[in-house]
């Protein structure tokens, strides 16, 4: 019998954060492998374990799978979280393209010079309430459908969702005028897996300056 997937990252909110996110809501237990050193890291290299030299890293089935999006695919595959057909994991893909984005540009904001921070704060304020949430409401209105694809539980949901917490701790406000995102994240955050992963003590991880302390300490940037 296979063991619990391994997940290879530092004890911090990052890139690992929808992998965790996607494989609690499909109620997959999982080992966290915690970077804690650039040592630690380099030790992955040198093991050949990195494709690409760079974290996050999941062992899974035999394999250690590097990419985010890459990681994504295959345990929403794994799990029937990626739709019935190729029409339905290609609207999946679209919209969690369109999700990455957005989310890159929150998870990239700590890392930029305090003079720029608040003009890249306006900037994301008036892409989410503009571009993003937009886009999304008007897909959920235009089935009124329980899901943003096949009227089934799927990744995009899933991503949408934890995107949604995302943003709500960068501005709580942008969300308000989006009546159907709101009824979503709470359809999403009630399911009993991701109910469980959210509770205190899970391993969900928070955003805050601690994130930002250790990948500079282990990244070296």
């Amino acid at each position: 019998m296979a063991g619990k997937p391994k997940l290879h990252y530092f004890n911090a909110w990052g890139r690992m954060e929808p992998i965790q996110w996607l494989m609690a809501a499909a109620g997959v237990e999982f080992e966290e492998k915690f970077l804690e050193s650039a040592e630690d890291l380099e030790n992955l290299r040198n093991d050949g374990y990195l494709m690409f030299q760079q974290v996050p890293m999941v062992e899974i089935d035999g394999m250690k799978l590097v990419q985010t999006r890459v990681i994504l695919n295959y345990i929403a595959s794994k799990y029937d979280l990626y739709g019935k057909d190729i029409k339905e994991r290609t609207l999946i893909d679209m919209y969690t393209e369109g999700m990455a984005d957005l989310y890159e540009m929150i998870l990239l904001l700590p890392l930029c010079r305090p003079e720029e921070k608040d003009a890249k704060i306006a900037l994301i304020q008036e892409k989410t309430k503009n571009r993003y949430f937009p886009a999304f409401e008007i897909v959920l209105k235009s089935h009124e459908q329980d899901y943003l694809v096949g009227n089934k539980l799927s990744r995009a949901d899933i991503q949408l969702v934890e995107l949604l917490y995302f943003v709500e701790e960068l501005d709580p406000s942008l969300i308000s005028s989006f009546l159907l995102l709101q009824a979503l994240k709470t359809r999403i955050s009630n399911l009993p897996t991701v109910k469980k992963f959210r509770q205190p003590g899970s391993p969900r991880k928070p955003t805050n300056a601690k994130s930002v302390e250790e990948a500079r300490k282990i990244f070296k940037f």
